[in-house]
């Protein structure tokens, strides 16, 4: 409680379904839970499969990064959620980079916006016993030769105030018979 939690890995690791896990299990102790959905891909039937009381979930759609975080915010401050999961933090758009042309560019923008957020969140989420989850990915840094060219979106930040940093990695596909039911 009171923690920033990073889990991060590579598309279709189990990121989100190991935060919705853990969504159902904060339930199971009488908690709430909430989910920012800034991917806006959030299965309601799926997080049912998994347990979840999906009536007993606060679930929000921001339609930029600022609004996410606020909404994050204000989630904090309410000091009577447990648990938050925000999915993910690559799909937390600044509003300038949205409003911008495509050819625009926006170099750094998502990491400052990440910078002074968490700088902000931090200690809110330490005085209010709020346990967050930020699902991020990994990405490929360009023209690395030694060393390992994968490295998370939003910048430093998240690594410097994550508590816990856990990465995912898809493993073998777990079989019945010759049917695939997991990995």
């Amino acid at each position: 409680k009171g923690r920033i939690i990073e889990i991060y890995g590579p598309e279709s690791s189990g990121k989100t379904t190991l935060s919705l896990h853990a969504i159902c299990e904060v339930q199971k102790l009488g908690g709430i839970a909430a989910f920012i959905d800034a991917e806006h891909s959030l299965e309601p039937k799926y997080c049912q499969t998994l347990g979840i009381d999906t009536n007993k979930l606060l679930v929000s759609q921001p339609d930029n990064g600022e609004q996410a975080l606020d909404i994050l915010e204000m989630l904090i401050n309410s000091n009577s959620i447990d648990l938050i999961v925000v999915d993910s933090v690559a799909a937390l758009v600044p509003k300038t980079e949205l409003d911008g042309e495509m050819s625009d560019q926006s170099i750094g923008l998502q990491a400052r916006m990440m910078s002074k957020a968490l700088r902000k969140l931090n200690g809110l989420i330490a005085k209010s016993n709020t346990t967050v989850i930020f699902i991020n990915q990994l990405r490929e840094k360009i023209g690395v030769i030694f060393g390992n060219p994968e490295t998370t979106t939003g910048g430093k930040a998240l690594k410097f105030f994550s508590s816990i940093r856990l990465e995912v990695r898809k493993s073998e596909n777990i079989l019945n018979n010759s049917e695939i039911i997991g990995n």
